[in-house]
């Protein structure tokens, strides 16, 4: 059986992927290693997205 629609939208979760991504290659440049930076931030941004889905997901 299908579920009722939710009154509540979502949270947007992946503006912290593509915002983390670019704030860790800009880091990353500052430093001298922008491949890391790039992928430092990508990660944290996918671990925040992911927390913010699971949150949602067990309401």
């Amino acid at each position: 059986m299908s579920q009722p629609p939710s009154n509540k939208s979502p949270s947007a979760g992946g503006v912290f992927m593509a915002v983390l991504t670019l704030v860790g290659a800009v880091l990353g440049g500052l430093m001298g290693q922008p491949s890391i930076g790039l992928l430092v931030g990508l990660g944290l941004g996918t671990a925040i997205a992911v927390l913010i889905w699971w949150k949602e997901r067990a309401r």
